[in-house]
């Protein structure tokens, strides 16, 4: 047997069945045998595999054992002449095997081989080629200086910045990504050091092929995508402490003495400033937009009272009192922020017409609840009024302020929806066209380029060789490639033509009901599927939270009239509260819950209550993925009065 190929999978269910579509089109002519071990996901990923890819060979753990012990459980078992370790998260050309083992081939030298790597918009990953991370190196990447300094000699040895990315050559670490051996060298040299949890496992392997006399290559005669790059985020608190402990392993294990010593040295102290700005970077992320709204909002608010006072109070009584701008004023803004956050104003991408409908029914709210108040309470619906004018102001400039510093344009469409071109034969672009219609995103306008056949279709915008035309004309968001027409190598040629437009890529792979992609090495980026929509975003889970809340509010506080119209009142009492504290919610899903579903407490209620019992029974995952994916706050409404009735 030429190869065996292993993957290591946790929880990444959509891109792991994209990657063995085009694993199982590049061995076609190859004799190799495909492990996959499992992590123990959550997300149904096996039973995926043994239902679409019964050929793969499966190892399912109970627990979380890391990558080292995961890919160990399967070299054991391998049998290839080469061991090839592969990330899920990634998607191979045809040709990538067949160059690669090539390759191995003709350099018996070889310890190790890895390979050219883009993310998903075809940007070059510098993890592709790395260097020995000397304490210096090491520093450098912690600190920043390497992400400063891409192609420095001095300040870029951690990804050997100064070497082609378009060479094959010699280096010194191989990516755990996409890492090829002979199985001669893993006799020699051992398998994966299990102390290393993830990261660093793939260093450590390297540098003791390197001492055993082993070359290690990097091969850009072909390449692959990988969406995610390192799957921790480069900025979080977490991919700097577990950065740092696989270091730390590394030192311990191939170091003595004062050299060592030195090394962690180094090391804590870059590990310092780094935590220091990724607090500060994730503070201003999740943050940043909600403080500028407060300071600002509340600065106009106060001004706009100090002139009211001026102009109108004064002849009518003098000015406001403290308890005024001390209690009231914040009240307000408060009631505007609480709801502009319920209907996904502080959501990325940025849509301010959530803001503004966020002010609207908040402002609503106050004039009803200025209606029930004491007159030494009622200060001047005039002020509430022209205040959520004010404040609904702010919100919309903070937020084109905003796009501005991030993406560099002041006067960006306030229209999130999405425009889409879907490139391959009719029968899968219109499956394209099916899935991100029913996927629950807002769009508003896909258009088709045929792959290698002519149409008149109404929605036929074009030919790819007219693409830079064709995206100066319709501007559109996102490019989707069917799989099954676009082969990989051609779909990362043209990756590279449109780079510098900077589109979101997507694949919709062979036979497969979702389109996956990434438009950065940071995050995984957006899932089009036909499960996707309603509870599956925040927004909504917050709207259902918030209707949970005021209902049962409402419930407790017209207590006696519940006692009378309802037959068992302690339990509407009971649930009322527990509603009320979030340990249930009023509708839920019904039981047992699927694993693949939003995350909601278990519900009072349960959709479908109308039909027959053996009805409920049969069509419960088809009757909670419907209440998921249509989700209305109204519907809930309706059921909860329907029970009141009954």
């Amino acid at each position: 047997m030429d190869l065996s190929i292993i993957i290591v999978n946790y929880n990444v269910r959509y891109f792991l069945e994209q990657c063995l579509r085009s694993v199982e089109v590049a061995i076609k002519d190859i004799d190799a045998e495909v492990f996959v071990v499992d992590n123990a996901s959550t997300d149904e990923s096996m039973s995926m595999v043994r239902r679409e890819f019964p050929w793969v060979k499966c190892i399912d753990n109970s627990d979380n054992v890391g990558f080292s012990k995961a890919n160990n459980q399967a070299i054991v078992l391998s049998k290839g002449k080469y061991v090839l370790l592969l990330n899920p998260d990634t998607l191979v050309q045809e040709d990538t095997f067949a160059k690669s083992i090539a390759f191995m081939d003709e350099h018996p030298d070889a310890g190790g081989l890895g390979i050219r790597m883009i993310d998903g918009t075809g940007n070059f990953l510098p993890e592709s080629k790395r260097g020995f991370p000397t304490p210096w190196v090491a520093f450098c990447k912690i600190v920043g200086l390497t992400a400063l300094f891409p192609e420095s000699q001095v300040f870029a040895q951690y990804y050997m910045g100064h070497l082609s990315a378009d060479k094959n050559q010699k280096v010194d670490v191989l990516a755990g990504a996409y890492m090829m051996m002979p199985r001669k060298v893993i006799d020699e040299v051992g398998m994966l050091d299990e102390d290393f949890f993830m990261y660093g496992e793939d260093i450590d392997l390297s540098y003791r092929m390197l001492k055993a006399g082993y070359q290690n290559y990097y091969l850009a005669d072909s390449q692959i995508i990988h969406y995610k790059g390192e799957s921790t985020k480069k900025g979080s608190l977490n991919y700097v402490y577990v950065f740092y402990k696989a270091m730390a392993i590394f030192t311990r294990k191939h170091f003595r003495g004062s050299e060592a010593g030195i090394y962690l040295f180094f090391i804590q102290i870059g590990i310092a400033m780094r935590a220091f700005l990724a607090m500060i970077n994730r503070v201003f992320k999740r943050s940043g937009l909600f403080l500028i709204d407060v300071f600002v909002a509340y600065g106009a608010l106060y001004y706009l009272k100090l002139y009211w006072e001026q102009s109108h109070r004064f002849v009518e009584g003098g000015a406001y009192p403290d308890v005024f701008h001390q209690l009231v004023l914040p009240i307000y803004l408060g009631i505007w922020l609480l709801f502009v956050f319920v209907q996904g104003g502080y959501d990325r991408p940025q849509k301010r017409t959530t803001a503004l409908k966020g002010i609207a029914y908040g402002t609503l709210f106050l004039l009803v609840v200025y209606g029930l108040l004491s007159e030494e309470w009622r200060f001047s619906r005039a002020l509430i009024l022209m205040g959520a004018f004010t404040t609904g102001i702010i919100f919309v400039i903070n937020r084109m302020v905003v796009d501005w510093f991030e993406k560099g344009r002041l006067l960006l469409n306030t229209d999130t929806s999405r425009r889409f071109f879907v490139i391959g034969k009719k029968d899968e672009a219109e499956r394209t066209r099916d899935i991100i219609r029913e996927s629950g995103w807002a769009t508003s306008f896909i258009g088709w380029i045929p792959e290698g056949e002519k149409s008149d279709a109404d929605w036929h915008i074009g030919e790819w060789d007219d693409i830079e035309d064709l995206i100066s004309v319709y501007k559109p968001n996102e490019i989707v490639f069917c799989g099954k027409d676009v082969s990989t190598e051609t779909i990362i040629e043209r990756m590279a033509v449109l780079l510098h437009h900077r589109l979101e890529i997507k694949i919709l792979p062979p036979d497969g009901w979702f389109i996956i992609g990434s438009n950065s090495i940071h995050h995984q980026g957006d899932l089009y599927a036909r499960e996707i929509g309603g509870l599956f975003l925040r927004r909504f889970r917050r709207q259902k939270r918030l209707f949970d809340m005021i209902s049962s509010l409402l419930i407790l506080i017209l207590l006696p009239l519940s006692i009378i119209l309802v037959k068992n009142s302690t339990m509407v009492i009971r649930s009322a509260w527990k509603v009320l504290f979030g340990i249930r919610t009023w509708v839920g899903f019904r039981q047992p819950v699927e694993s693949n579903l939003p995350g909601i407490p278990e519900g009072v209620f349960t959709p479908g209550e109308s039909l027959k019992p053996d009805n409920r029974h049969k069509l419960k995952a088809s009757i909670n993925l419907q209440y998921a994916t249509r989700y209305n706050w109204k519907n809930d409404a309706e059921m909860l009065m329907a029970a009141f009735r009954k």
